[in-house]
């Protein structure tokens, strides 16, 4: 293998579930102290790398932004056929791996400060590795790490609401004319439904309606009470935030059911003109290839981050999104060393770009 291929595989097989991010963060450092980063494991767990100007004489601050961790799956990590396997791959130890690669080796000008963070926890709804970094730093720009493809550039994301209903009634006979506490959930359930479906008539792109899905359901009886419980999740567009959902489903007629919310996060999208858009774009056409813009329905830091430091930003990364959390999660190495060109390049003319904006303005 060689030194790209060689710190993805060590990554990957770095077993690193939400919580138990550890021994990934281990490997992230070791291989960030060969490339000659200055490296730190914060005191929630994040793993990071700095590079350039200290942090009191930098005049600009680039940021770019990972997690570590993953979702649970034990994929056995191996090579076949120019393909790497492995949980994680995608989702996202690739992107971050292609990042910290190429940020070892971008040209920076004098005063540019480059940090690559892997974040603890970005597969819990809490995101408590972003969201303790969105309160230590501003920076002026910020890359996201996640899968876009290497010709891909994401501008945004959806946001997310995630409610646990739960319905808890007297025992009742099946024969008996009383609902069960499973007919009420699903009856709200159902309620539920047609207020999207109405939301959802009216806009005809993906990314302007609303997802609602459950993820999971059980039901239980001591034979005095009947209990049931349903686990949702919505990906909001940036027309309905979590507050407004919120509102909406306890507006809905529950008399049994008492609804918990949790993972609320507001949608975030950039425009073609960003200045991190510009310098991806820009560097996937230096390499032969055409820039796709992407919008994701899913949710990422980056709707952690973007609100609070409101700098130019974007996500990108090697990997077919599609394969995140799946079974069969792999990566292309063609596609891995392909988009640590891009990053090399697109770090340098964004670094370069951003400095000569300070000068300017100074």
């Amino acid at each position: 293998m060689n030194q790209e291929v060689q710190f993805l595989f060590d990554l990957v097989s770095a077993q690193s579930f939400s919580g138990s991010e550890q021994p990934a963060a281990a490997v992230f450092v070791r291989h960030a102290d060969s490339f000659g980063f200055d490296t730190e494991i914060d005191q929630v767990g994040n793993a990071i790398a700095h590079r350039g100007a200290s942090a009191d004489d930098a005049d600009i601050h680039i940021v770019l932004l990972g997690h570590i961790d993953t979702v649970p799956g034990d994929i056995p990590v191996r090579i076949d056929a120019g393909i790497l396997h492995g949980r994680g791959a995608v989702d996202a130890k690739g992107p971050l791996a292609a990042m910290l690669i190429a940020a070892s080796r971008a040209e920076l000008p004098s005063g540019v400060r480059l940090t690559i963070a892997g974040a603890v926890g970005e597969e819990a709804a809490g995101s408590i590795g972003a969201r303790h970094l969105v309160e230590q730093w501003r920076p002026d720009a910020c890359i996201i790490a996640e899968p876009s493809s290497a010709q891909g550039v994401t501008l945004g994301y959806k946001g997310r609401l995630l409610a646990r209903a739960v319905a808890s009634c007297p025992n009742t006979h099946s024969a008996g004319k009383d609902p069960s506490a499973s007919d009420e959930l699903i009856a709200w359930w159902g309620a539920v439904q047609r207020h999207v479906d109405a939301f959802n008539a009216r806009p005809t792109r993906g990314f302007d309606q609303i997802q609602a899905s459950i993820e999971r359901m059980s039901s239980s009886c001591d034979g005095l009470t009947q209990r049931a419980i349903l686990e949702t999740g919505f990906r909001l567009p940036p027309t309905m935030g979590p507050d407004e959902l919120i509102a909406l489903l306890e507006s809905l007629p529950a008399e049994r059911i008492t609804i918990e919310f949790s993972g609320a996060e507001h949608a975030h999208a950039t425009t073609r003109n960003d200045p991190v858009v510009r310098a991806l774009s820009s560097a996937i056409r230096s390499l032969g290839f055409t820039p796709r813009p992407k919008l994701k329905t899913g949710t990422a830091d980056l709707n952690v981050v973007a609100p609070i430091w409101q700098c130019p930003i974007a996500a990108y990364g090697p990997g077919d999104s599609s394969l995140d959390h799946t079974p069969n999660e792999h990566l292309h190495l063609e596609e891995y060393q392909s988009s640590i060109q891009v990053l090399t390049r697109a770090i340098a003319s964004l670094a370069t770009e951003l400095i000569g904006v300070e000068a300017a303005s100074c």
